[in-house]
């Protein structure tokens, strides 16, 4: 398997991971968890902000790279674009956890700026 369709698994389990982080802890009410949420402060609160955002970036990163393998783009290309935008992600989740807003701002750039790389591959890559 093409190390890009791991990176998509990868993608689609980030959002689960950055809700435990943000459930990890006290004061969980599981039978009301969306009202829960909202009481949420601090790095549990931010970490439940990157679950969500987590999700926002998913569909097209998984888009992108489906549409360039189908259009035949080459695969290194693809898989290093991945690679890029996996890494790009989980560091944004860890910024947005810390609290550094200008780094976390910084990732998300080249993490959208990598899907939009991978969609177009097809057109530049050699």
């Amino acid at each position: 398997m093409p190390i890009a369709l791991w990176c998509v698994l990868l993608a689609g389990i980030m959002p689960v991971v950055m809700a435990g982080v943000a459930k990890w802890g006290p004061g969980l009410d599981n039978r009301n968890p969306r009202d829960w949420a909202n009481t949420l402060v601090g790095h549990r609160r931010r970490a439940y902000a990157a679950h969500q955002n987590s999700y926002e970036a998913f569909p097209f990163f998984a888009a992108a790279v489906l549409a360039a393998m189908l259009m035949k783009a080459p695969q290194g290309t693809i898989d290093t674009l991945a690679v890029l935008f996996v890494a790009a992600r989980i560091g944004y989740a860890a910024a947005y956890v810390a609290d550094t807003a200008t780094l976390r701002s910084v990732l998300w750039i080249i993490g959208w700026l990598t899907q939009i790389a991978i969609l177009t591959s097809p057109a530049w890559a050699v």
